[in-house]
């Protein structure tokens, strides 16, 4: 049975009450955005692809529909609706047979069912559980839309397009923006327009931040971690390109990487160097030129911008605060396994309130903080899982216009595995954690499609040992 026509009776229903009830104008709004939700009830792909935008672009605007959740959650949830529709309508094929990554996945987000129930039982502190394990639970989600919505090379090179777009946005508010005026006040300013919530208390955040660039993504560490996440994306499809798509990935990489170093996170920019040295082992073309031109730019940034210089000597610095903290996150961390060895669930973020505990700076410690160390360990499974399925099979690697997708989200999800030593936002992140399953979904497709043409082309009689 098509949709059209129980949608089209629903809106005109609705579109007769809100009449008889409202003025024009707050009609016309709700029936544009009525509109655009019924727009992706028809078309999924055109959701998935707005998440797209708007994550890389004002992630944490929010939107209210019965809880307070930002727009990019809101259209994950509208795109499930529409996945659901699709099906219920048989307007949707079959998806394929789940990967043995998939099925862990899903393993692993029903294992926290148990912490989630745990730490509603023993955190004695106010917070809303249910609503962020769901929450959690959507963003790792995303990886199941591409083997649904993502069925051709096509469509997976319109999400890149779209991820690209939306962090070309990103870079251009918040490059200027900071340049200008070397701090976080007025970007907070034009965030809250945007639909951010409780400015007064990001700006409060980031005020010990001026000699780092904030961003949509709030804190500079968060957007180090996304960039370190897209860049490489960016790259592998700028090089590989041709007209404004080559374009789009060579000015998302300059910019991505010019943000990257005023962000001043040292996790993000350690985790990329070392990805590059491995790829430079593995004779990647470019990789080389990457790594001189990286170190020539840097030095040129260290001579001219103080912010980066102060950044770079704290490093040798025994006053360091940064590196202290983690050092006493470190020490104080067995105590948290032991008061909470099944995790502390999702009412609230560590460290526990009403504790002397400390939090921790770490993706993996904070996996066991969170789900316990059986929760790090289904984690772990999951990445074993997806590293033999993905994982190059050659000494050398050749970047090629058909393998870019797979090389550019293999490279940024392992730019995010090392970063996650030093921070820990690739765990709990809200938007974030879903852009980092997202690509992990479309590497996997990905390397899917290029097994199926090695097969293929092994299975030809020219090609036959």
């Amino acid at each position: 049975m098509p949709m059209a026509f129980p949608l089209a009776l629903i809106v005109s229903v609705v579109f007769g009450v809100l009449a008889w009830l409202l003025p024009a104008p707050k009609v016309m709004a709700v029936m544009v955005g009525i509109a655009a939700v019924v727009t992706i009830l028809r078309k999924p792909l055109w959701g998935l692809l707005l998440f797209a935008v708007i994550a890389t672009f004002l992630p944490y605007t929010t939107v209210n529909v019965g809880i307070r959740t930002t727009v990019s959650e809101a259209l994950v949830m509208l795109v499930w609706a529409s996945v659901m529709a699709q099906h219920l309508f048989g307007q949707m094929h079959r998806a394929p047979k789940a990967l043995h990554t998939e099925r862990m996945v899903i393993a692993f987000m029903l294992f926290s069912a148990l912490p989630f129930v745990v730490g509603q039982v023993v955190i004695d502190a106010a917070g809303n559980g249910p609503v962020n394990w769901v929450r959690w639970l959507f963003n790792l989600s995303t990886l199941f839309l591409v083997p649904r919505l993502l069925d051709t090379p096509r469509k997976r090179e319109q999400l890149v397009i779209a991820l690209l777009l939306g962090t070309l946005g990103l870079l251009l508010l918040a490059i200027p923006v900071y340049l200008k005026d070397r701090t976080p006040d007025t970007l907070t300013g034009i965030l809250g327009r945007l639909g951010y919530g409780s400015v007064d208390q990001l700006s409060e955040g980031l005020a010990g931040l001026s000699g780092r660039m904030a961003s949509p993504w709030t804190h500079p560490n968060i957007t180090g971690g996304a960039m370190a996440l897209l860049v490489p994306l960016a790259a592998c499809f700028g090089l590989t390109r041709t007209g404004w798509s080559k374009a789009l990935g060579v000015a998302v990489t300059l910019l991505g990487l010019v943000g990257l170093l005023l962000t001043g996170s040292r996790g993000a920019l350690v985790s990329l160097v070392l990805v590059l040295i491995w790829l430079a082992r593995k004779r990647v073309p470019y990789t080389g030129r990457a790594l001189m031109v990286a170190v020539v730019g840097a030095a040129l940034l260290l001579m001219f911008y103080p912010p980066l210089q102060d950044r770079v000597m704290d490093l040798f610095s025994s006053n360091d605060a940064s590196t202290s903290v983690r050092f006493d996150e470190y020490a104080n961390f067995p105590r948290a396994m032991a008061l909470y060895p099944l995790g502390i669930g999702f009412k609230v973020d560590p460290p526990v309130p009403g504790t002397t505990l400390w939090g921790i700076s770490n993706l993996y410690l904070n996996y066991i903080y969170k789900l316990g160390l059986l929760g790090l360990v289904m984690f772990l499974v999951v990445v074993r899982s997806w590293w033999k399925y993905t994982r190059p099979t050659t000494k050398a690697l050749v970047l090629t216009p058909d393998n870019a997708l797979w090389m550019g989200t293999l490279i940024g999800l392992l730019a995010a595995l090392v970063s996650g030593l030093f921070d820990h936002y690739f765990s709990f992140t809200m938007v974030l954690v879903a852009l980092f399953w997202l690509l992990l979904g479309l590497n996997l497709q990905e390397a899917k499609r290029l097994r199926a043409t090695a097969a293929t082309s092994l299975a030809l009689p020219g090609n036959r040992p």
